[in-house]
C-alpha cells in the first residue's frame, strides 16, 4: 500500500502562504522539530510552547474544522513573531491507507528532525466501568492513536539513521497554557550525568531508541565517546538515572511490550552498568502494581527510586488510583510484592530520597491542588507515615532531589521562583531564578576558592543553562545565577569529574553532547568554554 509521503496542503493557497517561509539552512535542518498530533487544534499548544529560533514541521491526521484552523494560524502568527520558522506546509497523514507508522516514518526521514513532539500514547481515565472492570477513556481515541504510531516511527527512524531523536509526549487534558516541561506525559531527565567508579563521567539519555550514552575517555585529551544506543527493551521516551551505594548506574524506566491478543504490557524496568564505558547488565523486570488489568496498567505513572542507608533499593510510581505504589529489595535481594500508600491523590511527579535513620521519603505533587504530599518510613520495618501539611507548592514539572541529600528543590507555584525545602523545615527558602522552566540538578561539596559550596544548574531564558551557588548548608545566603551556553534539548546536568571539578553538561539542539569544566584556582566560580562532542 502506497505510503503518502509528499507536502500536502492545508486547505488551498491561503495555507503555503501562511506557513511558507523559505527553505531552511542545512544548520536549521538538523534542529527541526516534528510536531506530529491528531489535527491543528491539538497542534497549538506545542507551537506555542516552542523556544525562539526553532524550526518547527507540522504533521497531523486531520485537517480539522474552521475553527480549529484560525487557531492554529494564530500560533504559527505568534511562532513566527518569536522567530520560529515553518519551512512548508504540513504534512496530512490519511489513516484511509492504514500503516499511519509508515507514513510518519516517511515524513521523519524527509525532516530529520532532532526532536519530535507528539500527543500522550496512554491518557488517564476519567471514569470506570464497574461492570466490565475497564477504565473508561474520554480522550478521542484518534489522539493516542498517532501518538503511539509516532512513538514507534521515531524510533524505527532513529535505527536507521543512527542519531538521536528526543521525544516529548504532551500530556492529555493538560492546560494549554503551560509549558512543554510542565505537562509531559513522561518527565524530562534530570541527574542525568553520573560518574563512574573509576572517576569518569557518563551522560545517559532517553531517546526514541532507548538510552543513548556518552562516556568520558580515560584523559581529557580523548574528549568523550558515543552517544552510543543501549541494547535494551523497547521503552517510554524518559529515564530515571541513579548512583548506586557501591557507585555503579542504575537505569529505570518504563518498557512497552505487544501483547499477542491486544493492547501492550507497561512494566516498570532497570538495569545496572558496573564499569564505565562497558555493556550494561540485562533489563530486569519490576513489574507494574496494576498488572491484572493492561488496560489499567498502561496508565502507570514513571517510577522514580531511591537507596535507603542500607542499600536496600526503593521503587516508586503513580499507580491507576493516583496513589503512590512502591516495590523493595528483600535482604536477600529479591523484589518484595507492591505496597500501595494510599492518601493523597498524586500527580506523575515524584522524588525519592534516603532518610538519616534508614528509611525513605518521598514527596509528590498533588494531583488536584498546587500543593505536595510527603511520605516516610523511618525504616524498613516501619509503617507509612504521610503528611499533607507541608510548605510545598511546586510548579508542574520542577520537583528535584537536592545534591545535599534529604533536600528537595521546587518552583514555587506562585512564582516560578527556585526554591528548597526539608523534611521539619517550617517554610522553604527561596533561591531566586524564576527565569525558564523546569527541575534544578547540582552538586554539592564544589571548592570554590577554598569553600565547600553548593553549585546548582537550571534551565533559564530559552532553554539555556543557568548556573548558581551558595556555601554548603547556606541556601539563605542567596544565590547569583549567570547563564551561560546555548538552548539546550533537555535540562542541564551537573557532577565532579576524576580531578573534583564540576562539570556541567547540556545537550545542543542539534542533538550533540555540550560540556564545561570548572577551573580551579580561578577567582569565584568559572567555567572553561563549552565543548562539543
Amino acid at each position: 500500500m502506497a505510503r503518502n509521503t509528499g507536502r500536502r496542503a492545508r486547505r488551498g493557497d491561503a495555507s503555503r502562504e501562511q506557513l511558507q517561509q523559505g527553505s531552511p539552512s542545512p544548520a536549521g535542518r538538523a534542529s527541526a522539530v516534528a510536531i506530529v498530533v491528531a489535527g491543528p487544534a491539538d497542534a497549538v499548544p506545542l507551537i506555542n510552547s516552542e523556544p525562539a529560533g526553532s524550526v518547527i514541521e507540522l504533521v497531523w491526521l486531520d485537517g480539522g474544522a474552521p475553527a480549529e484552523q484560525r487557531a492554529m494560524e494564530a500560533a504559527v502568527a505568534q511562532a513566527k513573531r518569536r522567530g520560529c520558522r515553518f519551512p512548508g506546509e504540513p504534512f496530512l497523514l490519511y489513516a484511509a491507507d492504514g500503516n499511519l507508522t509508515g507514513q510518519i516514518l516517511d515524513v521523519l526521514h524527509e525532516i530529520e528532525p532532532v526532536r519530535v513532539r507528539t500527543l500522550d500514547p496512554d491518557p488517564a481515565h476519567s471514569d470506570f466501568d464497574r461492570e466490565r472492570k475497564l477504565p473508561i477513556v474520554s480522550e478521542p481515541a484518534a489522539r493516542g492513536q498517532v501518538a503511539r504510531s509516532t512513538l514507534r516511527a521515531a524510533r524505527r527512524y532513529q535505527l536507521a539513521v543512527g542519531t538521536p531523536v528526543f521525544v516529548d509526549c504532551r500530556r492529555a487534558g493538560a492546560d494549554p497554557a503551560l509549558p512543554a516541561a510542565a505537562c509531559s506525559r513522561y518527565p524530562r531527565p534530570t541527574q542525568w550525568l553520573l560518574t563512574g567508579k573509576d572517576g569518569r563521567l557518563s551522560a545517559y539519555l532517553p531517546t526514541a531508541a532507548g538510552v543513548v550514552r556518552w562516556t568520558e575517555g580515560r584523559t581529557e585529551a580523548e574528549g568523550w565517546s558515543g552517544p552510543e544506543l543501549l541494547q535494551g527493551p523497547e521503552l517510554m521516551p524518559a529515564l530515571t538515572v541513579l548512583r548506586g551505594p557501591e557507585g555503579y548506574a542504575y537505569l529505570i524506566g518504563l518498557s512497552r511490550t505487544k501483547r499477542k491478543d491486544s493492547g501492550s504490557d507497561v512494566e516498570v524496568v532497570y538495569a545496572a552498568q558496573y564499569q564505565t564505558g562497558r555493556p550494561i547488565g540485562p533489563w530486569t523486570t519490576v513489574g507494574n502494581p496494576n498488572a491484572a488489568s493492561w488496560q489499567m496498567a498502561r496508565e502507570t505513572g514513571f517510577p522514580v527510586a531511591t537507596f535507603d542507608a542500607n542499600g536496600v533499593l526503593h521503587v516508586f510510581v503513580r499507580n491507576f488510583g493516583h496513589s503512590i505504589s512502591v516495590r523493595r529489595q528483600t535482604p536477600k535481594g529479591r523484589m518484595a510484592g507492591w505496597e500501595a500508600l494510599g492518601g493523597l491523590r498524586v500527580a506523575d511527579e515524584l522524588v525519592a530520597f534516603p532518610a538519616a535513620q534508614g528509611g525513605v521519603h518521598v514527596v509528590a505533587r498533588a494531583r488536584d491542588t498546587a500543593s505536595a504530599g510527603h511520605f516516610f518510613q523511618q525504616d524498613v520495618k516501619a509503617a507509612w507515615v504521610e503528611n499533607r501539611r507541608i510548605p510545598v507548592s511546586p510548579y508542574p514539572g520542577s520537583l528535584s532531589v537536592a545534591p545535599e541529600g534529604g533536600v528537595v528543590r521546587f518552583r514555587y507555584a506562585g512564582s516560578n521562583e527556585v526554591c528548597v525545602w526539608w523534611p521539619g523545615a517550617q517554610v522553604p527558602i527561596g533561591l531566586g531564578g524564576p527565569e525558564g522552566i523546569g527541575p534544578v540538578a547540582g552538586v554539592s561539596g564544589a571548592d570554590i576558592q577554598g569553600w565547600g559550596c553548593t553549585v546548582l544548574v537550571r534551565e533559564g531564558t530559552g532553554g539555556v543553562a543557568a548556573i548558581g551557588a551558595y556555601p554548603d548548608g547556606r541556601p539563605d545566603t542567596g544565590v547569583w545565577w549567570e547563564e551561560s551556553g546555548e538552548p539546550s534539548v533537555v535540562p542541564p546536568a551537573a557532577a565532579f569529574d576524576s580531578r573534583g571539578r564540576v562539570v556541567i553538561a547540556t545537550v545542543g539542539m542539534d542533538g550533540t553532547l555540550r560540556v564545561a569544566r570548572q577551573q580551579l584556582g580561578s577567582q569565584g566560580l568559572e567555567f572553561t568554554p563549552w565543548t562539543v562532542h
